[in-house]
């Protein structure tokens, strides 16, 4: 695995990393379409959870509202998009070792890749710096979401749940019409639906997420 280049360290520290082991920040940065003997996926692994406990943290010290809504949040607040959101506004991309066609693919501006990556670098610091200076990180770079309204709005699959319920209507029911392309660049096209009123359909790059888009787009058609 070729050496960590002078300027990905030094973006690293301008986001607040502390390099010392320039070889976990490489592999943290690797995607396996590089045929690399590692790749970012087991620091991903430790980083989804490094993540999810810091804003886990913060919500519970900084909310006093009942478990579903703090799940609910924390649940938007660490999404894939989230993780992604925040890799594109740091630069990420520019950053990322891939494989040539991965990168002619447009892997480096991947939502998947993105997001998988923002977690492994977190993961990388948890091994370089631990916990706490890592949920400081954390904290910086999710400072914008964490003051919005990101997770506030009602989700839209529970949306759909209720209002099913409240109309005495059958619960949703959800159905994967298709994946498609790479796995760096998937597709999964889902449909939902409520008995004897209609249906709608959303592609998203996770099969979560674009349950979620049809239950949105059902509920600005139906609800």
């Amino acid at each position: 695995m070729s050496a960590l280049g002078p300027d990905s360290k030094a973006w690293l520290g301008a986001q607040g990393f502390t390099v010392n082991d320039e070889g976990v920040w490489l592999e943290a940065l690797t995607h396996g379409s590089t045929g690399a003997a590692r790749d970012y996926q087991r620091l991903e692994f430790l980083g989804d959870r490094v993540l999810g406990l810091s804003i886990a943290e913060w919500l519970f010290r900084h909310n006093d509202g009942a478990e579903g809504k703090l799940a609910q949040r924390l649940n938007a607040l660490v999404s894939k998009g989230a993780c992604a959101a925040v890799a594109r506004d740091i630069g990420t991309s520019d950053h990322i070792r891939l494989g040539k066609q991965a990168r002619d693919d447009g892997a480096a501006e991947s939502e998947n890749v993105l997001g998988d990556v923002m977690e492994s670098l977190l993961g990388a610091s948890f091994i370089e710096s631990g916990f706490d200076a890592t949920r400081t990180i954390v904290l910086n770079l999710w400072a914008g979401a964490l003051g919005g309204t990101v997770g506030h709005a009602k989700h839209p699959k529970s949306a759909l749940q209720e209002w099913a319920a409240g109309n005495q209507r059958r619960p949703p029911k959800y159905e994967l019409l298709g994946r498609s392309g790479p796995d760096h660049k998937a597709r999964f096209t889902v449909r939902v639906s409520v008995h004897g009123v209609g249906d709608a359909e959303a592609t998203a790059s996770n099969k979560q997420e674009a349950e979620t888009a049809a239950a949105q787009q059902f509920m600005e058609r139906f609800g």
